[in-house]
């Protein structure tokens, strides 16, 4: 497991959203924007999925995923195995969450699952030399 510095996990809740990138078993990428995110500790992160459908059917079939965030000159990719929560405590508690915020937009929003980032690659992406550096 790799693990995120304190500035990195500040940055990863500071941007409005990261692009997670999947593939298909037959190497097909996919990536979106993903907002709904939270800190579960230094080595993990919890994504929220209210709309996932191609990224969904590859994290089943294919569990590697990056996670790709930035502001300015400074940015990340983490690398790592995702599973999906779809009951239990932490699935409920991420419900909760974003029904709770869809009320506070305006915006209904229901949580289909829990997406767990176990991560094992830590790289940096901003322009540079140490550009696609592994940092962890």
């Amino acid at each position: 497991m790799a693990e995120m510095s304190e500035r990195m996990q500040e940055l990863l809740i500071k941007v409005p959203a990261a692009v997670l990138s999947t593939a298909s078993l037959d190497g097909k990428p996919n990536s979106v924007p993903i907002g709904s995110k939270k800190i579960i500790d230094n080595e993990t992160v919890l994504f929220s999925d209210q709309f996932l459908n191609k990224t969904l059917a590859n994290m089943k079939a294919n569990p590697q995923v990056a996670v790709t965030f930035w502001e300015g000159y400074e940015g990340y990719q983490l690398k790592g195995t995702v599973t999906i929560e779809t009951s239990g405590q932490r699935f409920e508690e991420t419900a909760a969450w974003i029904e709770d915020f869809g009320n506070q937009i305006g915006f209904p929003l229901k949580s289909k699952g829990a997406v767990i980032l176990n991560i094992e690659e830590i790289y940096a992406v901003a322009p540079g030399p140490g550009a696609g550096k592994k940092l962890a």
